[in-house]
This record gives structure tokens, C-alpha cells and sequence, in this order.
């Protein structure tokens, strides 16, 4: 029974059944909003338009209309549109009694499955022909299985709608619980219909499911399955919906089961749009932000010298948190020393309010939270607000000076994307794992040298191609996905120039990682020596994708497929070829704009630019292989 908490397997069936009918149908648009709520647009040459709700974890059924949707899709939902836009859905189908539903969509000579889980947290899942996964809504790893990209989707064993009658009196004579129990759970009836079953039958509900007589309960398990495929009678009750009436249930007046489910999941209503504000004329509106941005330049200005004042108050406390840090992350990573203050709660630990790993350093609270750098002296950190306040005070003279003139009748386009603000490692190459971890590595020489002098800490993790001239790779803290780093190493090494289709890279503690030579040898700049026993990682395809990430910063990324396609809608990838780096920055540009609007052309060129490309475009010739 369909049930404010969910739909069972019972009630997908007749759904599924009379989805069916409708065939075949065309897959027009997919829209999702932020609880997850998706609705599949579909067209029929004979029939109309419908409304295909998913709600993962909850129901599945047709809709009258259209709910309010986001103006911007979601990325998943801008996947599904490019890969099922035009599709034909050829068919639809349960997992047994399972609630899983796979939808069949052919796309010219493709055929891709969506699976869509009705049961615990839920998930929508895009497959390939061989149910390979290319994405899911939500990335799940369980105990016997993994929902992430790439994985085989794995289905559950077989229930009683596919066994033989045989097969279910051998499955009931090894289940210990009472029959009422079994059908409920192991044969996925569910309560009320497993009650039905045992009150159809004349079975005593106590007895046991070993000592039932398989073959009538079995009969009558698929005599119910047979009526809410071919002939449902929908019941709608302040309680739940179901496919046909039990007992002296009244069956409702409604043409199919979809429409009653629609009817017992109304869709809330849609917003009211808020009443047209006064018209300000731009003259006003303008004067109005010049005196806001006054009014926050003086904040700003009083708050950094109070901030810096702060720092000289405590400076004794400051200076043991910076020393003490400085010297912990020498030997541990940011996120054991997070972790270890984390539990300190009667020490100097409890005034650390937060940790930032990225720029190593923590927020103290000093009457108000102030952040300090450990790796800089306490002149430095109050310099830094110093240096605000001086910001600030020219930004109010030049508010000032423009509140004095006239304002101008010109024309300004609305800003639609943020730009980023430099961060120290944005002159390396870099890149977040997929579980977010900061990953550096040195672009020439120099570089390389800096990267083990100056940041290579206890915790980190050093990372090298074995090929000559290779990028110098630190792992800021541990990751579980190190197959990513390994790529990332390897893409940035001789390998790529010499045209490769994998290399060899290797993983190293911070303490085997030496400048200091064997007597008698000589280390040239940006050499090293790695003493000890390494971990490798062999036979590392060299690939390497390049996005453009539009929030919540918009900026151009590159790095593995895996750390990059989750937050970016717009890639490519590189793989070692014949186009110099210029020229394929200026392909990759290309292909990118070509699939922007004409408004987003304009408003994302300071990021999307061939300089920005380039940054991340391996050294040595490459082809652009995916758009």
C-alpha cells in the first residue's frame, strides 16, 4: 500500500504496468529540484505530453502537471537531458517485486538504462548498455556493492514473482519466522498484503513459514500479482492508496492506479511571486549602494584593527599556538592535528575554533575569532589586517569621492559568476581528490625544489613519476583515493611528452624524501633522493580533464576524471598526441564555448581564456579525445 512514507512493490507494479501501455514514449526534458524531487518530461505521437514524478526512496508515478522547477537545472539533471533528450523509452520494468524500476531509453545506436531505487535513501542511476554506471544522482558505497561511476550495477537475488514454485517451498521450508513475517519481508509483500495472503488462504497467521503448504500460498501470491497488473480498482484512504479494495473497501472513481497515487501525493503548491517592489529611479538606487558601501568600508576598516589590535593583546598565547603548530605539522598532517584538537577541550585546543589544512592555518578565538597563519610571525599575521585596513580606506575614499559626482546613464550587465581570489598554491599545478583533499605539484625545476624545501610536511604524502623530468607531487593529508594522485603524477611527467599511454609512479613518505646526496654525488636543482621502501602504482593511463566549474566559483580546473566531472557541467580530455599545449588551450577554449549560450560567452571570459587553459595542459604534444 502506497503510504505517506512510501510506495511498496506491489503498488510499482500496476504502476510500472500501466506506464507500459503508454508506449513507446520520447524523453523531451529532465528537471530536478534541491530535495531530490525529479520529473521526466515525455512526449507521445498519439497521446500527449506526461509528467513521469521520481521521488528516490519514496514513489514513482505519473503526474498531471509540471511542479515548479529551478530556472538553472542541477548538474545531474543537465547530464540526463544530454544523454536522453530524443530518446525513445522501449520499455519499463520492475526488479521483480523489488523496488527497483529500470527504464530502457534508445538514443540513435545507444541504449542506456535508468535505474531508479524506491527504497532506503533512494537514487536514480544512469547505465550504459552493459549496466556500467556513468553517473548516479548520489555516489553509495554498501557492504556487497558500489553505486559510483564506472562500477557494474549489481540487482538483489531473485524474489517469489520469479521463482518457480519449486524454488519458493524450498526458500519458506529453510525461513524460521512465522509465514505473516516471511511473505512480508522475504517475499517483499509487506505487511498488509502479506495479511491479505495468509486471510485469502485460510492459513493460520502464528504457524511457521517451514510448515505452510508452499503451493497455495504460492498460487495465491501470484493470482494478487496477476489482479493489480490486469484489472486494478484503486482505493484512495486518509491512510494510503492502494491498487485494489480489501475487505468492504469502496474503490474510487479514478481511470487508473497513476492517477489516484497523484491524487494522494498532491504537489505543494507553487510559490506565489512576491509583489512588484516601488520603482526606484537608477539615480537613487546608485546613491543608495554608494552610501551601503561607505557604511561597510568603515566596518571593515574598524574590524581589521580590532583584529590586529587582538593579535598584540594575546601575543603570548599567539606565539605558543604558532610555535606549537608550526612544529606538529612537521611530523602530522593538518587533519591528524584537526583531529587532535578537536578532542583537547581543557587546553589551548578549546580556543581553536576551526582548522583551514589548504593555508595551514586555525581560528582562534581571542573574544572574537581571529585567523592566524602558522608558518608567519605575529608581525606578519597583524600585517595581514593592516594591510585590509589600508585596502578599505582607499576603497572609501574612491566611495566618497564617486557619491561627489554625477551619476552616469550608462549601461552595466549584471554579474552572473564569481571569481575566484588567488590562493598560495594556485601558481602550482593542483587539483581536490574526490574526497577533498588538497594535491600540489611543481611546474618546473624551481618549483619541484620549493615544493620539498618549503611544503612538504609529516602527514603529507610525496608522489613521483618513474621517468625522468616529472612534476614533484604532495599530497596535503591522506585520501582514500590515491588512484587520482597517481594519474595526476603521471600525466605531468616525461611520459606525456614521450608520447606514453601509461607510466609508472610511485608514493613516498615525507621522511625518505632527502636533498642531501651520497657522499661523493651531487644533486642538481630539483632533485632528490627517496631512501626506503615505496609504494607503486603501476601502468597509470594518462589522461587528464580539463572543466569549467561554474559555482560556487567559476574558474577553469583540470586534473582526473573522477575529481573533476562531479563539479563541473562543461570538460574535455587530453591525452598524449600531436597539437603543441598552445594549440590545444586554444581547442579546448573552443569546445567549451561552442557549447555556451551567447550571454555565457561573454560573461565567463575572464575564465574560460586560453591562459587559464593552458595552465593545466600537459607538456609535450596532445589531442583532445572527449567533448
Amino acid at each position: 500500500m502506497a503510504t505517506a512514507q512510501g510506495m511498496s512493490g506491489l503498488d510499482l507494479i500496476t504502476v510500472t504496468d500501466e506506464i507500459s501501455r503508454l508506449l513507446p514514449l520520447w524523453v523531451h526534458k529532465v528537471y530536478l529540484d534541491e530535495k531530490r524531487l525529479c520529473v521526466i518530461r515525455l512526449n507521445s505521437k498519439e497521446q500527449g505530453k506526461f509528467n513521469l514524478l521520481i521521488e528516490p526512496g519514496r514513489r514513482l508515478h505519473m503526474i498531471p502537471t509540471l511542479p515548479e522547477m529551478p530556472q538553472i537545472p542541477p548538474a545531474f539533471a543537465m547530464l540526463l537531458r544530454k544523454y536522453l533528450a530524443g530518446g525513445r523509452i522501449t520499455d519499463i520494468r520492475q526488479q521483480g517485486l523489488q523496488r527497483t524500476i529500470i527504464i530502457d531509453v534508445r538514443k540513435s545506436e545507444q541504449l542506456f538504462h535508468i535505474i531508479i531505487e524506491v527504497f532506503d535513501e533512494g537514487n536514480i542511476i544512469l547505465c550504459n548498455e552493459d549496466l556500467s554506471i556513468i553517473q548516479p544522482l548520489t555516489r553509495q558505497r554498501f557492504k556487497d556493492r558500489d553505486v559510483l561511476p564506472g562500477a557494474v550495477y549489481v540487482f538483489q537475488p531473485p524474489d517469489v514473482s520469479s521463482l518457480s514454485k519449486e524454488e519458493f517451498a524450498e526458500r519458506l521450508a529453510g525461513d524460521d519466522r512465522d509465514i505473516v513475517r516471511s511473505l512480508a519481508v522475504g517475499s517483499f509483500l509487506g505487511g498488509r498484503y502479506a495479511e491479505y495472503i495468509v486471510s485469502t488462504t485460510g492459513v493460520d497467521k502464528n504457524i511457521l513459514a517451514k510448515d505452510v503448504d508452499a503451493s497455495v500460498v504460492y498460487n495465491a501470491i501470484h493470482t494478487l500479482l496477476d489482479t493489480v497488473r490486469t484489472h486494478p480498482r484503486p482505493v484512495l484512504s486518509k491512510s494510503g492508496c492502494h491498487p485494489i479494495p480489501f475487505g468492504n473497501e469502496e474503490e474510487g472513481s479514478f481511470d487508473s492506479f497513476n492517477t489516484a497515487l497523484a491524487a494522494f501525493y498532491p504537489l505543494a503548491p507553487p510559490v506565489k511571486k512576491q509583489e512588484e517592489k516601488k520603482r526606484v529611479s537608477r539615480e537613487d538606487r546608485i546613491r543608495h549602494q554608494q552610501e551601503e558601501a561607505i557604511e561597510k568600508f568603515k566596518k571593515n576598516i574598524t574590524r581589521n584593527e580590532e583584529l590586529a589590535a587582538l593579535i598584540y593583546e594575546h601575543y603570548g598565547f599567539v606565539s605558543e599556538i604558532i610555535t606549537t603548530l608550526s612544529k606538529a605539522s612537521e611530523s602530522r598532517s593538518w587533519q591528524d592535528i584537526e583531529e587532535i584538537l578537536k578532542k583537547d577541550t581543557t587546553g589551548s585546543g578549546k580556543k581553536i575554533i576551526r582548522v583551514f589544512p589548504a593555508d595551514a592555518a586555525v581560528e582562534l578565538d581571542l573574544s572574537r575569532p581571529v585567523k592566524i597563519f602558522v608558518h608567519e610571525s605575529i608581525d606578519q599575521n597583524a600585517g595581514r589586517y593592516y594591510d585590509q585596513v589600508k585596502k578599505f580606506k582607499k576603497k572609501l575614499t574612491g566611495a566618497r569621492a564617486a557619491m561627489e559626482r554625477e551619476v552616469q546613464q550608462v549601461r552595466t550587465r549584471k554579474v552572473q559568476y564569481q571569481r575566484p581570489k588567488k590562493r598560495w598554491f594556485d601558481r602550482f599545478r593542483w587539483f581536490y581528490t574526490s574526497d577533498q583533499v588538497l594535491v600540489i605539484g611543481g611546474r618546473d625545476a624551481g618549483q619541484n625544489e620549493e615544493l620539498i624545501r618549503k611544503y612538504l610536511e609529516g602527514g603529507d604524502t610525496f608522489v613521483h613519476a618513474d621517468v625522468h623530468g616529472a612534476s614533484v607531487v604532495v599530497v596535503k593529508g591522506k585520501t582514500d583515493v590515491m588512484e587520482e594522485v597517481a594519474q595526476f603524477a603521471a600525466v605531468y611527467s616525461g611520459a606525456w611528452r614521450a608520447g606514453f599511454a601509461s607510466a609508472d609512479v610511485y608514493a613516498a613518505r615525507p621522511d625518505q624524501v632527502s636533498k642531501t646526496a651520497e657522499s661523493g654525488e651531487y644533486l642538481s636543482r630539483g632533485s632528490f633522493v627517496v631512501r626506503g621502501e615505496r609504494q607503486w602504482y603501476r601502468d597509470v593511463p594518462l589522461e587528464v580533464v580539463i572543466g569549467l566549474q561554474k559555482t560556487p566559483l567559476t574558474r577553469i580546473i583540470g586534473g582526473p576524471a573522477s575529481s573533476i566531472t562531479r563539479i563541473c557541467d562543461l570538460y574535455v580530455a587530453l591525452r598524449p598526441g600531436t597539437f603543441e599545449p598552445n594549440d590545444i588551450a586554444k581547442k579546448v577554449v573552443r569546445s567549451l564555448r561552442d557549447r555556451l549560450s551567447a550571454d555565457d560567452q561573454k560573461a565567463l571570459k575572464f575564465a574560460l581564456n586560453t591562459e587559464a587553459v593552458a595552465g593545466f595542459v600537459p607538456p609535450g604534444g596532445s589531442d583532445l579525445v572527449e567533448g
